[in-house]
């Protein structure tokens, strides 16, 4: 971002350099949350559709943090919902030619997995979920995330060794 003497953001020359500074990254980065390029546009739009409404309270140089934030407090709110509407959903609309045990292994290895992952600490899941499922690289992720790649190890390191110890069968 340009550095600019202005106070606020509420001047559209600030307001557009921020947009253009920040907004391809903030969506990359949400993008790789939701794996959804449409609620990632939502959730960037978002960002600084608020940022525009508290731009007098926001100074240039915060705008960067605040349009992250906001962009993943969406983020967060919407896997939320989806939670709730996964819960309550009909499972038994899958069809298979697995046999009755195999489903049920498989159900309660699924339950393990998620109630595993949703013990790991948000940067930790975070993490996992972008490497081994998006299959993006530990420099990527300390790119998105604003660590270092030795931070992005540390966390892999922990989230497999957690997860290692909370399944059995890893």
């Amino acid at each position: 971002m340009e550095t600019n003497l202005q106070d606020n953001v509420c001047e559209e020359e600030v307001f557009g350099s921020i947009f253009k500074a920040n907004s391809k990254t903030v969506f990359n980065y949400i993008y790789y949350k939701f794996g959804n390029e449409e609620k990632a546009h939502d959730a960037v739009q978002e960002a600084f559709v608020k940022l525009w409404e508290n731009c007098s309270k926001v100074a240039p140089e915060k705008a960067k943090s605040f349009v992250y934030t906001v962009a993943n407090n969406m983020y967060l709110n919407v896997i939320k919902a989806e939670k709730v509407r996964l819960k309550y959903a009909d499972k038994t609309l899958r069809t298979t030619h697995e046999s009755p045990e195999f489903l049920m292994e498989q159900d309660q290895f699924q339950e393990k997995l998620d109630l595993a992952l949703n013990r790991l600490p948000e940067n930790q899941r975070t993490t996992f979920l972008l490497n081994r499922i998006d299959g993006k690289k530990y420099a990527e992720i300390a790119e998105m995330e604003g660590v270092s790649v030795k931070a992005i190890e540390k966390r892999m390191h922990l989230a497999l060794k957690s997860l290692r110890e909370q399944i059995d069968g890893i």
